[in-house]
């Protein structure tokens, strides 16, 4: 089966469901297994909040909007993975002083709660730690993959979406 045979709204819905099941399993990790998330850990889940996002959006449009949409969602899925790839490099070659952020308590004691809120969704881990493994690979590592492909996808996408020009 051709890749071109799913219709380009299917993949952008395909693309939406991975990244919900992607912030789930985060949730998970936190929530349950108990993993605290760094700074850059926060900062892929919004990239992966915007794909998300723009997946969803795309799904229900067609022709020059929804190549608009698969342009957003690939510069989504850029920033996403030029992040993970920067904390897996992080945890390849950890610095000798780590410096990813303040912990909760501290933030809430040292500054007024109109700050401290907004950086309490910044995390608290240490980005060059690694937590949790499948295959050999962090979950940075496996971040990064995941971005790489939505933003391929979206590419392919926004290319395979634009009207046929007339000549």
């Amino acid at each position: 089966m051709k890749l071109s045979a799913i219709p380009p709204q299917r993949w952008m819905l395909l693309i939406a469901l991975s990244g919900i099941g992607m912030l789930v399993f985060g949730m998970y990790l936190q929530h349950v297994v108990g993993l605290n998330p760094c700074p850059m850990c926060i900062v892929q889940r919004y990239a992966l909040i915007g794909v998300v996002l723009l997946a969803l959006i795309g799904w229900r449009l067609r022709g020059w909007a929804l190549a608009a949409a698969g342009v957003l969602l690939t510069l989504s899925a850029g920033f996403g993975a030029f992040t993970a790839a920067r904390q897996s490099w992080l945890q390849w070659y950890p610095p000798e002083v780590v410096n990813c952020g303040r912990d909760f308590y501290g933030m809430v004691e040292n500054f007024p709660l109109n700050r401290a809120i907004p950086m309490i969704f910044k995390g608290s881990g240490d980005c060059s730690k690694i937590d949790w493994t499948f295959l050999g690979g962090s979950i940075a590592n496996w971040s990064f993959v995941c971005f790489v492909l939505f933003g391929v996808l979206g590419l392919w996408l926004a290319l395979q979406s634009r009207p046929a020009q007339a000549a």
